[in-house]
């Protein structure tokens, strides 16, 4: 669709005057490549003095706000000036009380300038020095006076609908519980009416009243005894307007049959139900008793390996009884991403996640309307923000923690940066750090939180379909909401939205307000991605409309209007394949005048969540160390993959991974990356300090055309960077900076894999 080259005109134009260059050229109809195959020798040419090298300035140091309470972030600001005529680098180092905080590496051209900013916190009152650039400031931490919050008139949420069974027999019992909660500052009463309805009358109706004290919780139950078999409806609501009303279902089967579901994280899987062949998704009403399962070990292209299930057999072959509607999920690695993580234990290479989905290049985010350049891309995030399970963690020696980034799927991946970070904290609180994506604020990305061990819960939640999933999100049980995938939507101009709507309770007088939440999405099929796409030109479609939007946050006012939340705080999407938690910051979202904290989380893609838990403690005091690795390219296995270009050679690669400078280490799928984190002379963790770990990675990935990737040949080049506004991005304005990286380009990148004979334009 569109030809790249591997290098800009005026790159070349600058090259020719200092080098003698064996170039081959390769003529295509429109454009073509360079490759530059040799560099023979050194060529003096008599030319003018040279521009003036870098050098930087700096200046306008500000500090806001320079009086603060604890555990609230201050902004520090400073204006970072190259006066030279050369482009550079600079090390710019944030001192707090002579305390190195954070290193940046400011990159501009010269005569350009930027802002640097850096967020600090700190949990201690006191007056603290600022020292960078040269430059010194000041600002004040103080502890805030103690109030005691004005008691509110009892209010009452009714949560937690829960049916046992979901799925009965004829004249067995069926029992419905749900919550009632006082979230007000007084005592009060409070009636609720529940009725059971079948798909033409009303079987059960029965008005509950409950008495309780400020903060009280009440459990309410009732049992119905069905007579016939069909799907029961049950709506649970509050006598004189219910805030949020609480819907389910439960269905009677036939007497001696249950419903049986297996499911997996990969696609187009098969597998055998006592010996007979079925296919993933599978969900049939079986007869009661003993089922054999056997799973694949791999997946039919052998890009995918079997993982455990859901409730952690490790076995894919396993026998079941069913007694009850029982649903299975078999996980498999390299469904969909990036390199897949490895740990060592002790005594094996243990499965973890897949890493930087964020990293995708190619992701589309709208129609331009421009012939040349249709679809405008997003440039996306390589990073991310990954929590090891530390029991997980063996030494090798005694001195290293070994961890393997292995490329199973068929992608090309670019790793620029890794590094563990090593976390100590409070004993009484647990630490999680964020998701990320493009448009988000780096305030909130990357940070580490210190959350209570014993969060609040959500007092409702219901999903687009008015269904209430609250007990889906209470506890992390591997019971996931239910979702739906716009790529599954009717047209471009009527999608259908994953919503979940949450109401968090009453939170005034919260010093901080952070969700917790256990989540993981599921991408569909290649095949009904790029079914989509083609469904933006087949007709139509006004310039500026978004093929895949992004994920959405939206808050309650007082009024009962939806505010969306600045797009720099929204929502992120989380990996695929296994489930993660992380950190979503609300603090400071909601209207000042709202008494009830409601959000909405609006996704295009099938997001699922496992649980979400809310934190008002404010932040505590944690050390944070940096451990960077040594890193090996090497094959791990053969791959016919179809990827060529300049791939990066076998061997050593720690300098490349050692700091997020668009210098990658480039490899296929076949390939795989050993790390090494010396963690040996660590000393121990401070009396009532616990110790926690996370794995920093920035990787970006491409996949070939038809199975997730479009616009581009499935080639290393064009090369993605930092500041290029999407990929594949328009050659003729964008480059990825070549000069600047020469040395590491030539020295690093020589493995070259041929083209394919056939391989082509997309």
């Amino acid at each position: 669709m569109w030809r790249m080259f591997m290098l800009s005109n005026s790159a070349l134009a600058k090259l020719k005057a200092v080098l003698l260059l064996d170039l081959v050229i390769v003529g295509l109809a429109a454009g073509g490549y360079f490759y530059i195959q040799n560099i023979l020798e050194a060529v003096v040419v008599p030319s003018p003095p040279g521009p003036k090298p870098a050098e930087f300035v700096f200046g306008n140091l500000t500090i806001t706000p320079s009086r603060v309470e604890v555990n609230r972030p201050v902004t520090i600001k400073v204006d970072v000036a190259n006066v030279g005529e050369e482009a550079g680098t600079s090390l710019l180092t944030l001192m707090i009380n002579d305390v190195v905080e954070e290193n940046r590496t400011v990159l501009l051209d010269g005569g350009n300038s930027t802002t640097v900013v850096f967020v600090v916190v700190r949990g201690t009152a006191g007056t603290y020095t600022v020292k960078v650039g040269g430059l010194t400031g000041t600002f004040e931490v103080y502890e805030p006076p103690t109030s005691q919050p004005q008691p509110i008139p009892a209010e009452f949420t009714i949560y937690g609908l829960t049916i046992i069974p979901d799925e009965g027999w004829v004249n067995e019992t069926v029992r419905i519980s749900f919550f009632v909660r006082n979230v007000g500052g007084e005592s009060g009463s409070v009636s609720v009416d529940l009725t059971i309805r079948n798909s033409t009358a009303t079987l059960y109706l029965r008005t509950i009243t409950v008495s309780l004290p400020a903060g009280g919780v009440s459990t309410e139950s009732v049992t119905f005894t069905p007579n016939s078999t069909g799907t029961y409806s049950v709506i649970v609501e509050r006598v004189g307007g219910a805030y949020l009303t609480l819907t389910g279902s439960f269905t009677i089967v036939p007497t001696g049959f249950h419903t049986l579901t297996i499911s997996a994280s990969t696609f187009n899987l098969e597998f055998k139900l006592n010996g007979s062949t079925k296919k993933v998704p599978f969900s049939a009403l079986l007869p009661v008793g003993t089922y054999l399962i056997e799973m694949p070990p791999t997946s039919p292209d052998g890009k995918a390996v079997f993982l455990n299930w859901a409730d952690g057999y490790k076995n894919p072959t396993r026998t079941i009884n069913l007694q009850s509607r029982l649903s299975l999920f078999a996980y498999y690695s390299g469904g969909s991403s990036c390199p897949s993580l490895f740990v060592w234990n002790g005594s094996s290479y243990v499965y973890v996640a897949e890493i930087s989905n964020h990293g995708w290049l190619g992701y589309m985010n709208y129609i331009t309307g421009d012939p040349d350049w249709p679809i405008a891309y997003w440039r996306n995030n390589p990073w991310d923000y990954l929590k090891l399970d530390k029991s997980q963690l063996g030494l090798v020696n005694g001195t290293f923690f070994e961890m393997i980034l292995s490329q199973r799927w068929n992608e090309i991946f670019y790793l620029d940066a890794v590094y563990l970070v090593v976390v100590d904290h409070p004993a009484d609180v647990d630490v999680y750090s964020t998701g990320v994506e493009q448009y988000l604020s780096p305030e909130y990305m990357g940070k580490i939180y210190t959350v209570s061990r014993t969060p609040l819960s959500p007092v409702a939640a219901y999903n687009e379909k008015g269904e209430d999933v609250l007990h889906c999100i209470l506890y992390r049980d591997g019971v996931f909401t239910p979702g739906v995938n716009g790529l599954q939507s009717p047209s471009w101009n009527n999608i259908t939205w994953n919503r979940l709507t949450i109401d968090l309770g009453n939170l005034s007088g919260a010093q901080q307000i952070k969700l917790i939440v256990t989540g993981k999405v599921d991408w569909g099929s290649p095949e009904d991605y790029t079914a989509w796409i083609e469904k933006f030109f087949a007709e139509d479609v006004p310039a500026g409309t978004q093929i895949t939007p992004p994920p959405y946050m939206e808050i309650l006012d007082k009024n009962g209007n939806w505010i969306m939340v600045p797009w720099e705080r929204q929502f992120p999407l989380p990996p695929d394949v296994n489930p993660r938690t992380w950190v979503v910051e609300l603090t400071g979202l909601f209207p000042p005048d709202v008494e009830r904290y409601v959000i909405r989380i609006s996704n295009f893609w099938n997001v699922t969540f496992d649980y979400i838990g809310v934190d008002v403690a404010p932040q505590k005091p944690v050390v944070i160390r940096e451990i960077y690795p040594n890193a090996i390219l090497y094959q791990e296995f053969y791959s016919p993959s179809r990827a060529y270009g300049n791939f990066t050679r076998y061997g050593d690669v720690t300098p490349l991974i050692l700091s997020y400078d668009d210098e990658f280490v480039i490899g296929r799928q076949g390939d795989a990356v050993r790390l090494l984190f010396p963690v040996g002379d660590l000393p121990p963790p401070a009396e009532g300090m616990e110790r926690s770990y996370f794995l920093f990675v920035a990787c970006w990935f491409k996949d070939e055309a038809g199975n997730w990737g479009y616009g581009f040949d499935f080639t290393v080049e064009p090369l993605p960077f930092k500041d290029m506004s999407g990929f594949p991005y328009p050659l003729d304005k964008e480059s990825y900076p070549y000069e600047l990286h020469w040395e590491y380009l030539t020295t690093y990148n020589t493995r070259v894999i041929k083209p394919p004979e056939d391989a082509g334009d997309v």
